[in-house]
């Protein structure tokens, strides 16, 4: 941890790491709702025929829904959609991803969020989701961790992941924070390299079915295989952050 850390402050010219929160991305982090969310928007692809490639919404995780729509619709019919077939397709994309979704906790999260209360930082959510109820979900689920007003989600955004804007809005929900007083935790390219624009330190995950390259050429500054390992080295990064000055 401690040459990733100095790296990582060398970059971005920081002199210290002072951390104050964390910053989650939530499907392939928090909960392991990605299969559910491949299956689900290549069924309902299929439906609208309109082709996509395997692993396609795995790659394109964290991209608003809309955005990620206009791209199928213009990549197969040259086209952006209408807003009445935005708004189809997504509501047949939702149907399919409740039935498919089992709800599941991504392993290892619950002792990570555990870690990160006892050391006093922050949780922040950082969602592309536009899901209906997702904070009464989480709270069900993690109760008292988020809070509405430490989520970011697609209602927040105008631009969206890979841009940096949605972590930058995490920092200014965080109590308006510097890159270099979080971290981030993420699965997927496109947050990964949002994250990494946004100059904070990012952690990927690699929770789904992706080659470890993609992630790091997105601009990871760490690749771990799991949560539970993640878990092992977190409170290393917590004890270096602290120390490590350049």
């Amino acid at each position: 941890m401690t040459e990733i850390i100095t790296k990582y402050l060398q970059t971005n010219k920081f002199t210290n790491l002072d951390l104050r929160a964390v910053l989650f991305d939530m499907d392939g982090i928090i909960y392991n709702s990605m299969p559910a969310h491949e299956i689900s928007w290549q069924e309902t692809m299929r439906e609208w025929e309109l082709k996509a490639e395997p692993n396609e919404f795995y790659i394109q995780e964290g991209k608003p829904a809309r955005h990620t729509i206009n791209m199928m619709f213009q990549r197969n019919l040259k086209r952006d959609a209408t807003e009445q077939e935005i708004d189809d397709v997504y509501k047949r994309k939702s149907e399919l991803f409740f039935e498919n979704d089992s709800g599941a906790l991504i392993e290892g999260i619950e002792e990570t969020i555990k870690i990160v209360l006892e050391n006093e930082l922050t949780p922040i959510l950082v969602t592309g989701s536009g899901q209906t109820g997702l904070y009464e979900r989480l709270n069900g689920d993690l109760p008292n961790v988020f809070t509405l007003e430490n989520m970011v989600t697609a209602f927040d955004v105008e631009i969206g992941k890979p841009h940096p804007e949605p972590y930058l809005m995490g920092l200014k929900k965080a109590g308006n924070l510097k890159p270099n007083q979080a971290f981030v935790l993420e699965n997927a390219p496109l947050g990964v390299e949002s994250a990494h624009r946004a100059n904070i330190l990012t952690i990927a995950v690699n929770t789904g079915p992706l080659d470890d390259r993609v992630l790091k050429d997105a601009g990871a500054d760490v690749l771990m295989d799991s949560m539970e390992e993640f878990n092992k080295k977190l409170p290393e990064l917590l004890d270096r952050a602290k120390i490590i000055s350049v």
